[in-house]
C-alpha cells in the first residue's frame, strides 16, 4: 500500500490556548471550512464535535485532546472569480491536517504536556479581550520546552471591550518579544468586518452565512497608513533570516510576497519568529486564512531534525528520520478508553510503517504486541485504515500492555524514544464505592483512568485500608469520578480534598544502627552507618556524568561508598530498599519524603546471621533516626493564582487572599476588570471559587495552577501532624 498523501503535504499541529479563549470554537471552524462536518458545532449549545464526552458539553470545557485528521485546500489556490470554489479529491494543493483540540483548564494540563511531543507546530488562540492569560503562559512555556513552532491567531474581535494591539502587546511583553503582526483586523468590537493581511496587502471579507466564501479587496483608505507602517516591520523582521535579503533590503529592493512567505516560513520553523492573526471564530471571520498560515509556515514532518533514541541493548544515541524506508519507530502518547471497541493508544509514527494485523515490539516493556486494528480519528467518529506512514499520528486496537509514553519499533532495529515527563498530582480524596457489587468494578474502573491519564494516581492508606486517588485540582478528580458513574457505571463516595503534603530535611546528620535479633536458631544481623543531606540539584548541561555507585532519580540519590566489602555488595540493594521504604512512609505526618541524598559509609556483616531483611530493616531504623536528626520540615503545594474581578472588589479579594496566607505578587488591567495574581498554599483554596462568586456577585473568576513546593509554617505543620497521628 503507497502513501495517500506525500509527506510534505502532512502538517501535525495542535490548538492551545488559555480557558474560554474560543480554541474549540475555533476547532468548529476548521472542521466546518475542511468539509469534516456539514455543519458547525457551538460550544454553548453542547453540539461540538471535538468536545465528544458528556462532561465537556455540559460543562462547555474540553476535557481530553482530541485528533482529528481533515484536509485543507489554501484559500488562494481555490479562489476563482472573487469566491472559493469547491474542491475534489485529486486537487494537487490539497493538504492532510492532522488536529489536537486540547483542553485549556488547568487540572487537564497533562492533555496538553502530551500533546506538545509530538506535534510539529501550534495554533495559540488568545482571547481578544483578555490577551494573555495564566493559562497561555502555561502552554507557552510547555511549547517552548518542547521547541513546537507557533502561530498566533488573537480571536473573539467582535467583542466589547475587544482590542488586537492590546493583545498584540500582551503576547510580546509576557510571552515573547519575536512576535509580529501578519494581519491587522479591519474594526473592532460590531464593527469587525475583515483582516488585512500584511503580505499580500489586500483585505479580505468573509461572506455566506458560515463566512465560507473569501472575497479579495483593496485596503481600506483609513487603514492604509497603519497597513503599511505594520508591513515595514513585519518585512523587517523576516529579512534577518538570510544575509543575501538582508542587504538586498538595505539596498532598498524590497522582497516579492514570495519571498517575504519564505523567510517567514523559514523563521517561524526556527522558533525565531511567531505571526499574529486576527478574527473572530465564532463570527466566522479569519479562520480560513490561519489555515492558510499553517500551510505556508507551519512545518512538515520534513522540515524537522531526525527524532533521537536511545538504543536499548547499548544505550547509545540514535536518530530515525521522517521517512518511510527507515525502521519503524512510534511514539504512545495517549491512551482512551472506547466504548465500542476497548482501549485505543494514540499513536505518532515517526519512522517507517505499521500495518494492521502486523506485530510491533514494545521497547519499554520488551514485549511484543499485536495491533488488531488501525484507526484514524474525526474526534469520536472512526476511520479504519489499513496502515500508517511516517510522521502520522492515528489510533491501534489492541494493544495490551502499551502505555503513556512507551516506544513501539520494529523489533529488528530497536530504539526508546524520549519518554514524556508529567507533573505529580497535588490533591487526594478517599473513596469508597457504594454497594459490595460496584466495590469490585471500582477497581477495574480505577485502573483504567489511571491507564489513560498519567497524572491521576491510586494508592491505599496502609493503616486504614482506603482507597485514596489523586489528581491535579478539585475538578480534575471530580470530572473522574464522574466519568466511573458514566463509562463503568459505578457509584461512588468521596470524602473532602485532601492535600498531597510531602516532608524534606533542612539540615543533614550521620547515623549508625545495628540491626540484631536472636532467636532460636538462625539470628538476624544487619549494621550500617548513613550520612544524609539535602539533595541538590544538578549542574546544567548535557555532559553531567553520575558515578557508577550513586542511583539518581529525581527527589532521591542514593551513593553507595562501602570499601573492602564490610558490607557484601548482595546486601546493599536491600540496603536501598529500605531507605526507599522509610522515605515513603515519613517521619512527621506520614507524607513521602523529598530531595534526599543517602550516602552508606560503613557498616559490617556477620558471616551467619545476616540476610537481606536484616540489613533492610537497619537501614529504615537508621533512615528515620537521621531524618529527626537533620531537621525533617513539611512542605506544601503552594499554587500561582490569577483572579479577575471588577475594580469595586479589589480591596476585598486582596485582603481575603491575605487572610489565606497568600502573598500578592501584582495586579493588572484587564480589559474592564483588575487581575490579581498571588501565590497561596492549596490547602486555603478549597472550595475558593463558591467563596468568590459571593463575594464579587457572580462577577469574579479565577484559575490556578501548581507551581511549587514551600515549607509549612511551624504552627501550621503541628496541626497538620497531630491530625494524621
Amino acid at each position: 500500500m503507497k502513501r495517500d498523501y506525500p509527506l510534505e503535504k502532512v502538517r501535525n499541529f495542535g490548538i492551545i490556548a488559555h480557558i474560554d479563549a474560543g480554541k474549540t470554537t475555533t476547532s468548529e471552524r476548521i472542521l466546518f471550512y475542511t468539509g469534516m462536518s456539514h455543519k458547525i458545532g457551538e460550544v454553548h449549545e453542547g453540539e461540538t464535535v471535538t468536545d465528544w464526552m458528556e462532561q465537556e458539553r455540559e460543562r462547555g470545557i474540553t476535557i481530553t485532546a482530541a485528533a482529528i485528521t481533515c484536509f485543507w485546500t489554501p484559500t488562494h489556490a481555490r479562489m476563482q472569480d472573487g469566491v472559493v470554489q469547491a474542491t475534489d479529491g485529486t486537487n494537487p494543493a490539497r493538504h492532510r491536517f492532522n488536529i489536537i483540540d486540547t483542553p485549556g483548564h488547568i487540572d487537564f494540563t497533562a492533555e496538553v504536556q502530551r500533546s506538545m511531543r509530538v506535534l510539529d507546530g501550534a495554533v495559540v488562540v488568545f482571547d481578544g479581550v483578555s490577551g494573555v492569560e495564566p493559562q497561555s503562559e502555561t502552554n507557552w512555556r510547555y511549547a517552548d520546552d518542547a521547541n513546537v513552532p507557533r502561530l498566533c491567531f488573537i480571536n473573539k474581535l467582535d467583542r466589547t471591550g475587544a482590542s488586537f494591539e492590546d493583545s498584540y502587546k500582551s503576547i510580546l511583553d509576557r510571552l515573547s518579544p519575536k512576535a509580529i503582526r501578519a494581519q491587522i483586523p479591519i474594526g473592532l468590537e460590531g464593527e469587525h468586518e475583515g483582516v488585512i493581511d500584511l503580505i499580500t496587502m489586500k483585505a479580505y471579507y468573509f461572506e455566506g452565512n458560515m463566512g465560507q466564501e473569501v472575497r479579495e479587496a483593496d485596503i481600506p483608505e483609513n487603514l492604509k497608513a497603519d497597513a503599511q507602517k505594520y508591513r515595514s516591520e513585519l518585512i523587517e523582521r523576516v529579512v534577518e533570516q538570510d544575509d543575501a535579503a538582508m542587504n538586498a533590503y538595505l539596498e532598498g529592493k524590497e522582497p516579492s510576497a514570495e519571498e517575504i512567505k519564505a523567510l517567514l516560513r523559514k523563521g517561524v520553523i526556527k522558533n525565531e519568529i511567531f505571526p499574529v492573526y486576527a478574527g473572530s471564530a465564532l463570527k466566522n471571520k479569519g479562520v480560513q486564512l490561519v489555515l492558510d498560515a499553517v500551510v505556508d509556515y507551519l512545518p512538515s514532518p520534513l522540515d524537522l531534525p531526525a527524532v533521537t533514541g536511545t538504543d536499548p541493548k547499548t544505550g547509545n544515541p540514535i536518530e530515525r528520520h521522517a521517512s518511510d524506508d527507515e525502521p519503524f519507530s512510534a511514539l504512545a502518547f495517549k491512551l482512551q478508553t472506547d466504548p465500542f471497541v476497548g482501549s485505543l493508544t494514540f499513536f505518532r509514527v515517526y519512522s517507517g510503517s505499521v500495518t494492521s494485523g502486523s506485530y510491533v515490539y514494545n521497547s519499554t516493556t520488551g514485549n511484543k504486541e499485536r495491533v488488531s486494528r488501525i484507526v484514524r480519528l474525526q474526534a469520536d467518529k472512526r476511520e479504519e485504515v489499513e496502515q500508517v506512514f511516517a510522521g502520522e499520528i492515528a489510533a491501534a486496537v489492541g494493544l495490551k500492555d502499551t502505555k503513556t509514553s512507551h516506544t513501539l519499533c520494529d523489533e529488528a532495529h530497536p530504539i526508546i524514544l524520549e519518554e514524556i515527563t508529567f507533573p505529580e498530582p497535588v490533591v487526594s480524596v478517599r473513596i469508597e464505592p457504594k454497594t459490595k457489587a460496584d466495590q469490585e468494578k471500582m477497581g477495574v474502573a480505577l485502573r483504567k483512568l489511571a491507564d489513560e491519564d498519567p497524572t491521576f494516581k491510586v494508592s491505599t492508606d496502609e493503616e486504614t485500608g482506603e482507597t485514596i486517588i489523586s489528581g491535579m485540582g478539585e475538578l480534575h478528580l471530580e470530572i473522574l469520578v464522574d466519568r466511573m458513574k458514566r463509562e463503568f457505571n459505578v457509584v461512588a463516595d468521596t470524602g473532602k480534598p485532601q492535600v498531597a503534603y510531602r516532608e524534606t530535611i533542612q539540615g543533614s546528620s550521620e547515623v549508625e544502627n545495628k540491626y540484631i535479633k536472636q532467636t532460636g536458631g538462625r539470628g538476624q544481623y544487619g549494621h550500617v552507618k548513613i550520612k544524609m543531606k539535602k539533595l541538590e540539584p544538578l549542574p546544567e548541561g548535557d555532559d553531567v556524568k553520575i558515578p557508577k555507585n550513586v542511583t539518581r532519580e529525581d527527589h532521591f540519590e542514593f551513593i553507595n561508598s562501602i570499601k573492602g566489602g564490610v558490607i557484601p555488595q548482595e546486601y546493599i540493594p536491600a540496603v536501598e530498599k529500605g531507605v526507599r521504604e522509610a522515605m515513603a512512609r515519613g517521619v512527621l505526618a506520614g507524607y513521602p519524603m523529598v530531595d534526599i541524598s543517602i550516602e552508606l559509609v560503613d557498616g559490617s556483616y556477620h558471616d551467619v546471621d545476616s540476610s537481606e531483611v536484616a540489613y533492610k530493616i537497619a537501614a529504615s531504623q537508621a533512615f528515620q533516626e537521621a531524618a529527626q536528626k537533620a531537621k525533617a520540615v513539611l512542605l506544601e503545594p503552594i499554587m500561582k493564582v490569577e483572579v479577575i474581578v471588577p475594580d469595586q472588589f479589589m480591596g476585598d479579594i486582596t485582603g481575603n487572599l491575605s487572610g489565606k496566607r497568600g502573598q500578592i505578587e501584582g495586579m493588572e488591567e484587564r480589559g474592564m476588570n483588575k487581575a490579581v495574581h498571588a501565590m497561596v498554599p492549596l490547602s486555603e483554596m478549597f472550595g475558593y471559587t463558591t467563596t468568590l462568586r459571593s463575594m464579587t456577585e457572580g462577577r469574579g473568576s479565577m484559575t490556578m495552577e501548581f507551581d511549587h513546593y514551600d515549607v509549612v509554617p511551624t504552627n501550621v505543620a503541628q496541626d497538620i501532624i497531630a491530625a494524621r497521628k
